[in-house]
């Protein structure tokens, strides 16, 4: 049986290659390259996932098992799925996870597919911490075991059918295991680093990076009661939730309660209208039909914890999820996660709340 793993050149991805050659498949090392050598010279002591010194560590590590490797250059198609989705959320006022976006239209399912199709490989095997099991459903993924690395939130915009062409060898392991193993076969990646979460920031804030490729686009800080506190320093530097940076002097703490691109206004209010009980969702994507969601839960953050459904309802083009509980800060743009038990049964994005 034929498996590409995604080698990031990081220790995960290259422990996933070593048990699965080590289980007898046929183990052949793939690697996306996303920036030049030029971007990550900015700041060369970034770890910056798939970078060119990650292409040369995945090379050499595959060298190592005994492995061939593949290179795609696949830059182009990461700005256009990726980075230009991720710079247009924000100028709409809202918080983008480009990760679950990534996984999605890139790396994940999309590479899957795009390998079966070019290649004929059975399966594609990734680094995640995360596990799928065979159900009456199909496969379906549900949580890693080491829960403080748990990936299955970035993974809940994955499609469906893509979940047949997946593994995830790392499922049941925690990180200080996977560690152990590559030390243990003398791997060289045993101790490297990980890489940061948005790979194209380069050590900027998501604010710097958007400053750069929008400019000054100032505008007013407004209280939830209509009164002007100040100027802000262009939407893209705030997110709802937001207590520290706003830069307005009031006797009472303010957290950023809603963004308003329409008018390129921040409103802030006290802590208590960051609390919600409703959530639309727009782009749902089912891995478990609706019709058999039983005691659904919503997970609005990677590490927020879930909390229990009590309708969800479709309403033209969205839905219309309302929980059994009040939630704080919730964000339009970011992932919603839906799970059963450990059991994920899709995601969608948070339009509004």
């Amino acid at each position: 049986m034929r498996v590409a793993v995604g080698m990031s050149g990081g220790v995960d991805s290259s422990v996933a290659a070593l048990l699965l050659k080590e289980k007898g498949y046929e183990v052949i090392g793939v690697t996306l390259r996303f920036h030049t050598q030029e971007e990550c010279a900015i700041n060369e002591s970034l770890n910056v996932c798939c970078s060119p010194k990650d292409v040369k560590d995945a090379a050499e590590v595959s060298k190592r098992l005994g492995i061939p490797h593949l290179t795609f250059d696949w830059e182009k198609i990461f700005k256009d799925r990726v980075i230009d989705y991720f710079i247009r959320e924000y100028g709409k006022g809202r918080t983008p996870n480009p990760c679950a976006v990534c996984n999605r239209d890139v790396k994940t399912g999309f590479f899957a597919r795009y390998l079966k199709k070019v290649a004929d490989i059975d399966y594609l095997a990734t680094g995640h911490y995360a596990n799928l099991k065979e159900t009456e459903e199909g496969k379906l993924i549900s949580r890693g075991r080491d829960r403080r690395r748990d990936q299955s939130y970035f993974l809940s915009l994955v499609r469906k059918e893509d979940l047949e062409l997946l593994m995830f060898p790392l499922g049941e392991m925690s990180k200080e295991e996977v560690r152990e193993t590559a030390r243990r076969f003398g791997l060289e990646v045993a101790q490297k680093r990980d890489s940061q979460e948005v790979c194209f920031l380069m050590g900027m804030s998501p604010g710097e990076y958007l400053s750069q490729r929008l400019g000054s686009l100032e505008g007013d800080i407004v209280h939830v009661s209509g009164k002007v506190l100040g100027r802000h320093r262009g939407i893209f530097n705030y997110t709802v939730g937001q207590r520290r940076g706003l830069g307005i002097s009031y006797g009472r703490p303010l957290y950023v309660v809603e963004i308003r691109a329409q008018d390129n206004t921040v409103v802030v209010g006290e802590e208590e209208y960051l609390y919600n009980d409703e959530v639309w969702v727009k782009e749902l994507n089912l891995h478990v039909p609706l019709e058999r969601w039983r005691e659904a839960s919503l997970q609005i953050r990677y590490r927020h914890k879930p909390v229990r459904l009590k309708s969800i309802d479709r309403v033209g083009d969205r839905y219309r999820v309302i929980l059994e509980e009040k939630v704080k800060g919730i964000a339009p743009g970011q992932v919603a996660a839906f799970y059963e038990g450990d059991t994920l049964l899709g995601g969608g994005i948070i339009d509004r709340y």
